[in-house]
């Protein structure tokens, strides 16, 4: 066997030009169409056997034909880039500087796809698939909203993988997974009056302020396990209708970002804001928000705002892999850890209980940051991991 983490360094330069074209295509959520076309054509220049589009648009790369297959997935949207006077450099330009490649998406995640897709060219190179097929997906609208994008692929697709391989940044750490989240609801409803004589109406907005302070004392309440962590819950919105600036508002909506620890459920985090209410002694309503937007193809696919939390067991085969295949490509042991953010894994293991492991170039310090980057050296890392893990795995489902 050659030594992979060589012949993946013999692609550094391949990778680094793939990676800047990325970035230097804007690809915000919804409106990815051009970097999917991008995408497309670097696996075809590559040799990945088959290479489609689906209704949703996301881009589907495989190798081989085995009956099971492993999926590594990388989301090609990005968030916006804030106040460009902050960066130092064009955020779309793919600045490339000490080994560095700078721009909006070089972490979050574009240099995952990067990495994924030169490591199907090793893997038809060298032969290094075994028994398990490989498809390398390229996905959208997981900034606006985690999952979707897998929720289509399986339930629309009908494709179901033996795995996933989520390539969001780790600092080549092995992720075992991460929290849940929701995104829930409050509405205070009250009844507006002259601003002059404010004792005639009912204020939503002070009905909503006895609520957002039994919401904080909700936060230091919540517990959780070890690994993952406790749940967190922060008001992230909040908005209110007024007949006038004159009036007393007579409608108050927040928005809570509700991060679910290993125990919380949908059920249970809903409760746990009814009680708030109850606690702040007023009357509201509790929703769980929807997504609806349509993707750059103008499909709509709904869906509820309930992502689970997920953890792969330690005995698991996939961390067998992931670990085998770390020691086998990088020749070192690896860090065992997990994501503080969220990621298409809240579909893959969380909805849809498929084994789902995670390893990516670059620091998720800098996802969302001006002046964004990851280094090239990070790049040939990932690449030698992902040519080796499928491999291990079929290895590793053997030996189970």
């Amino acid at each position: 066997m050659k030594n992979i983490l060589a012949e993946a360094r013999k692609y550094d330069k391949d990778m680094t030009a793939f990676l800047r074209d990325m970035i230097a295509i804007p690809s915000e959520s919804c409106k990815e169409g051009a970097v999917i076309q991008r995408i497309k054509k670097e696996m075809e220049k590559v040799g990945f056997d088959r290479v489609e589009i689906d209704k949703q648009g996301n881009v589907l790369g495989w190798i081989g034909k085995g009956k099971k297959f492993v999926a590594m997935d990388a989301h090609i949207d990005t968030v916006g880039i804030g106040n460009p006077d902050q960066w130092k450099w064009d955020p779309y330009k793919g600045k490339l500087e000490d080994g560095k490649i700078y721009g909006r998406g070089a972490v979050d995640q574009k240099a995952g796809m990067a990495s994924m897709v030169y490591a199907g060219k090793l893997i038809k190179e060298h032969n290094l698939l075994g028994d398990h097929g490989l498809l390398v997906t390229g996905t959208v609208q997981e900034e606006d909203c985690d999952g979707l994008c897998w929720q289509y692929i399986i339930n629309e697709d009908k494709i179901r993988p033996a795995c996933v391989v989520i390539t969001e940044p780790t600092s080549l750490e092995v992720r075992r997974g991460h929290r849940g989240r929701m995104e829930i609801g409050v509405t205070t409803v009250g009844k507006a009056a002259h601003g002059s004589a404010p004792e005639r109406g009912v204020n939503a907005v002070y009905k909503m302020a006895k609520i957002v302070n039994e919401i904080e004392k909700l936060n230091d309440r919540l517990t959780g396990e070890k690994f993952l962590g406790k749940g967190t819950v922060v008001v992230s919105y909040i908005d209110c209708k007024t007949p006038s600036l004159c009036a007393v508002p007579d409608k108050c909506f927040i928005h809570l970002d509700r991060r679910l620890a290993l125990q919380d459920t949908k059920e249970s985090a809903v409760a746990e804001v009814k009680d708030c209410i109850k606690r702040a002694g007023v009357d509201a309503e509790v929703t769980i928000n929807t997504y609806s937007a349509p993707s750059y193809t103008g499909l709509v696919y709904k869906t509820e705002c309930y992502f689970p939390t997920w953890l792969l067991p330690e005995d698991s085969p996939e961390l067998k892999a992931g670990i085998a295949a770390y020691k086998e490509a990088i020749n070192e042991e690896p860090v065992i850890g997990k994501w503080v953010f969220s990621t298409n894994g809240v579909a893959t293991m969380g909805m849809h209980k498929i084994p789902t492991i995670g390893f990516g170039p670059g620091n998720e310090v800098t996802a969302h940051q001006v002046d964004e980057f990851v280094s090239i050296e990070d790049l040939v890392r990932a690449a030698a991991w992902y040519a080796t893990f499928p491999r291990q795995y079929a290895q590793a489902v053997k030996g189970k």
